[in-house]
């Protein structure tokens, strides 16, 4: 197999179809797509609940630290991080990380996105069995992505079928880590909203825009699970069947 035959299956087009036009290409755009409108989407609704301001006049930081202290987390640490919507929890430091927009501000969406990294605090204090998959997943996972094209790559070049099917294997990996995020966000933002009502850092419609706001933000992880399926889709038909192609 020449170089270029091999760009052709790699890059631009699938021979069966045609050099330069390959169908599949339509998955990765569609993704995406839905990337960008999840991402679009979670910026928009951020940015409408930060003009509301909570009742309690709690920030984010404020909140995170009431929650943590309710639930007797008293160990992990709250923290200012760089970045806009930049917030996680790192199980590894036992702290909230919260986003320079979200540590100091009073609104709704701030107050509902710290809430939801505390969400994280609990689970990892209650043992959730997803969140400790997703942990034990993400070495594996990085070195799937990470391995996983330049193995295709080779399998392309030297025409060995075995390197493909390998380097597909790897990127399920992070496929596989794209799916169990889901839950783990999911019940996250539900403990959350819980916590924020029971609380009462919020009330009434506080609670209502709170959900809202997590649930755009949950939307940003279904699309990316979404598109990384759609790209392994794309690689099993363009790949997957080298072994009946030869």
């Amino acid at each position: 197999m020449t170089f270029l035959t091999a760009m052709g299956y790699y890059g631009f087009g699938y021979p069966r179809y045609g050099f330069y036009w390959d169908p599949t290409l339509i998955l990765v755009l569609i993704g995406a797509v839905i990337s960008m409108w999840a991402s679009s989407r979670v910026q928009s609704t951020f940015r409408q609940y930060s003009r509301m301001r909570s009742a309690s006049g709690m920030t984010g930081a404020e909140t995170a630290r009431r929650i943590l202290d309710s639930q007797g987390l008293y160990d992990v640490q709250v923290r200012s991080v760089r970045g806009n919507l930049t917030d996680h929890y790192d199980p590894r430091s036992k702290t909230v990380n919260l986003s320079e927009s979200v540590y100091g501000s009073t609104s709704v969406a701030s107050v509902g996105v710290a809430a939801h990294e505390c969400g994280h605090a609990v689970q990892d204090a209650q043992g959730y069995a997803p969140l400790n998959i997703r942990s034990a997943l993400v070495p594996v996972a990085n070195i799937g992505c990470n391995l996983s094209w330049p193995i295709i790559l080779i399998g392309l070049l030297f025409g060995m079928s075995q390197f493909l099917h390998l380097g597909i294997l790897l990127f399920s990996l992070g496929v596989l880590f794209q799916l169990i995020t889901l839950p783990v966000e999911f019940n996250a933002s539900g403990r959350a909203v819980v916590l924020l009502d029971q609380l009462g850092i919020l009330r009434g419609e506080e609670v209502t825009a709170a959900r809202k706001v997590l649930k755009s933000a949950a939307l940003t992880y279904v699309a990316a699970a979404a598109a990384t399926i759609l790209q392994l889709l794309r690689l099993v038909i363009l790949f997957g069947g080298r072994d009946r192609d030869n």
